[in-house]
């Protein structure tokens, strides 16, 4: 069963966050047995260039471990650029209305459903899968919209109902900022944001994400556990900034 049919079918998905640029750690992230691994291009120097090198890690560490780009925007220009490279899955940043939505769907699907030009590229293996690969891709790649502003929050249903729509993920981080309470995930107003988008979920059969920041698994539980299927377990720059100072500190307590 491919990764976007079995997302879709409920089977919890396990990824995680590559912002560093490093192709060893995404090759290492691969190996650990990550179900998807997200290149940022949007919270990091990450390029065109630096992005298929991942997207080559990626696949290196692991066959079965899908590569994702969480972009920088919905615009044709860019988009079809990381989909080419082999993007198995986008998530759009900042998706607050249908439009944004349907402009997504169509940067995104080949034609009849979009507007996605057809070339040789590393997607199609420079050109010889290329029909196979335009047969599959739209049914293949998981397009996800990032809820991350109250007034996604508040548009959830039209944004939900636009047709090609996979998943979509809650930004913690971002939501919470422009709700004025920044980082207070324990807020009751937080928390009734990111209970209306699960059940809009729910309701439109829609897979719901959320990325755990810190690197907890007991936070990945729960948030399994509470109905979200696409989860991301933290980022390569905070898990090493964790547990270097973790280690740094309990290696050197109560030493002078």
């Amino acid at each position: 069963m491919q990764f976007r049919e079995s997302l879709k079918s409920g089977v919890p998905k396990l990824g995680t966050w590559i912002n560093s640029g490093s192709p060893i750690n995404a090759e290492i992230a691969a190996q650990a047995g990550f179900d998807f691994v997200v290149v940022d291009v949007e919270h990091s120097p990450v390029d065109l260039e630096r992005t298929h090198s991942l997207f080559q890690a990626i696949r290196s560490g692991n066959p079965d471990s899908v590569p994702m780009v969480r972009a920088h925007g919905v615009d044709y220009s860019h988009l079809k650029r990381y989909l080419d490279l082999g993007a198995g899955g986008i998530i759009a940043p900042f998706v607050n209305t249908a439009a944004d939505a349907e402009q997504l769907v169509r940067t995104c699907k080949y034609p009849p459903m979009g507007d996605r030009g057809v070339g040789f590229c590393r997607a199609n293996a420079y050109g010889p899968n290329l029909p196979e690969y335009v047969a599959t891709a739209n049914d293949e790649i998981v397009l996800t919209v990032q809820i991350e502003h109250i007034k996604g929050v508040e548009a959830i249903d039209e944004i939900l109902a636009v047709e090609g729509i996979d998943a979509a993920f809650i930004g913690p981080y971002d939501l919470s900022a422009s709700m004025g309470i920044t980082a207070q995930f324990d807020h009751p107003d937080y928390i009734a944001a990111k209970g209306r988008v699960l059940e809009a979920c729910r309701k439109h059969d829609v897979v719901c994400g959320l990325h755990v920041v810190d690197p907890d698994p007991v936070q990945v539980r729960d948030a399994i556990e509470g109905g979200y299927t696409l989860v991301a377990y933290s980022l390569d720059i905070t898990i090493l900034t964790h547990f270097y100072r973790q280690g740094v500190n309990e290696s050197m307590a109560g030493l002078k």
